[in-house]
C-alpha cells in the first residue's frame, strides 16, 4: 500500500513529541492546538498506533510513540536539512529576533560587531519592543525579562538583573547629606510594570516613615535611565545592564544597596527547525554572550 502520511503530519508529531504539548507545537508550527491534534490522530489511525497518551493538561508518549518518534525525527531531520541546504544554496540567511530595546542598545548592539565578522553569511532582523507585551512569536527568537520562567516550549536562563538607586550627579551633590532621607526630598522614577519597587526597597533597607514627595513612573528602562540622567528625580537602574552610565559617570548610585528581585532575562526560541544550521550557531552565541 502506498504511503499516503503527508508531510506535515509528521512533523507535528515530531514536534509535539520534543516538547510534549500540542499548544506549544501549535505555536512553533504557526497553526492551532486542534490542527495538531487532528493531524496526530490522522496519523495514528493510518498506522493502527496509539501514540500519545492523552491527559487533561498534559500528553506523555507511549512505548509505541517513543519507539516511531526514534525512528522518524531523524528522517525528518534529514529531509528539512535537505531542502534547507538546496534553498539556501550560496545566499545569505536570516535570523529574526524580538529583543527589549534597553537591551538590545546597552549590551547587544555594541556586541554585534563580533557576531558579524564572523558570520558574514548569516543576517539578522532586530526588532526592539518597550515591553514583553509587544513582543511578537513571529520572530524565530525572543529575549524577555520575567520574574519567573516563561512557559515556552524552548526557553534558555540568561541572566538576572538588580535595581541600584541612582541619580544625576547634580541631584548626587545636593541629596547625599540628607542619607536616606533624601527619597523624601526628590521625586522617585520606577518603571511602571514594577509600581512597588522603591516601596520594596525602603522595606528591604528599614527605612521608616517611607513618604515620597512623588512618584514617577515611565513605560520603559531606557526611559529609567534617561530621566535619571537627566536630573529629573532618583531611579532605580537596572544592573548589570546599566553599568556603563556608572562607569561613565553620568549617573552615580545614591545607596550601595540594591533591590533584589526575581527579575531575569530569558531567551525563548518560538519555533522548531531542528536543521537550521544557522539557528543553533546564533542560540548558542547568545548563551556564550549572555549566559550566566
Amino acid at each position: 500500500m502506498a504511503v499516503q502520511t503527508p508531510i506535515r503530519g509528521l512533523r507535528s508529531f515530531c514536534v509535539a513529541a520534543k516538547c510534549l504539548s500540542f499548544k506549544h507545537a501549535a505555536a512553533q508550527l504557526y497553526l492551532t492546538p486542534s490542527a495538531i491534534s487532528h493531524q496526530i490522530r490522522l496519523l495514528e489511525q493510518q498506522i493502527d498506533k496509539q501514540l500519545f497518551l492523552r491527559q487533561t493538561r498534559a500528553i506523555e508518549l507511549t512505548e509505541d510513540g517513543k519507539l516511531f518518534y526514534k525512528k522518524v525525527a531523524p528522517i525528518i531531520e534529514q529531509l528539512e536539512s535537505t531542502i534547507t541546504e538546496f534553498t539556501n544554496s550560496g545566499s545569505l540567511s536570516t535570523i529574526s529576533i524580538t529583543l527589549p530595546e534597553f537591551f538590545s542598545s546597552e549590551v547587544f548592539v555594541p556586541r554585534l560587531n563580533e557576531w558579524s565578522d564572523k558570520h558574514p553569511n548569516i543576517n539578522l532582523q532586530l526588532e526592539t519592543v518597550k515591553n514583553r507585551t509587544q513582543s511578537s512569536k513571529e520572530t524565530n527568537l525572543s529575549i524577555v525579562l520575567a520574574s519567573t520562567k516563561p512557559a515556552d516550549a524552548i526557553v534558555y536562563e540568561l541572566f538576572p538583573i538588580s535595581y541600584m538607586p541612582a541619580c544625576s550627579p547634580d541631584l548626587f551633590t545636593k541629596l547625599k547629606p540628607f542619607g536616606k532621607d533624601a527619597l523624601n526630598q526628590a521625586p522617585l522614577i520606577v518603571h511602571q510594570s514594577r509600581p512597588w519597587a522603591w516601596h520594596q526597597w525602603a522595606e528591604e533597607n528599614d527605612i521608616e516613615n517611607f513618604s515620597p514627595k512623588r512618584i514617577v513612573q515611565v513605560d520603559s528602562m531606557f526611559s529609567v535611565a534617561r530621566a535619571a540622567q537627566q536630573g529629573i528625580g532618583v531611579a532605580l537602574i537596572p544592573l548589570p545592564l546599566s553599568q556603563n552610565w556608572f562607569d561613565e559617570g553620568v549617573i552615580y548610585p545614591l545607596f550601595e544597596q540594591q533591590l533584589k528581585t526575581r527579575d531575569k532575562y530569558y531567551l525563548i526560541q518560538h519555533d522548531w527547525h531542528a536543521s537550521r544550521e544557522d539557528l543553533d550557531i546564533f542560540v548558542q552565541w547568545l548563551l556564550s554572550e549572555f549566559s550566566l
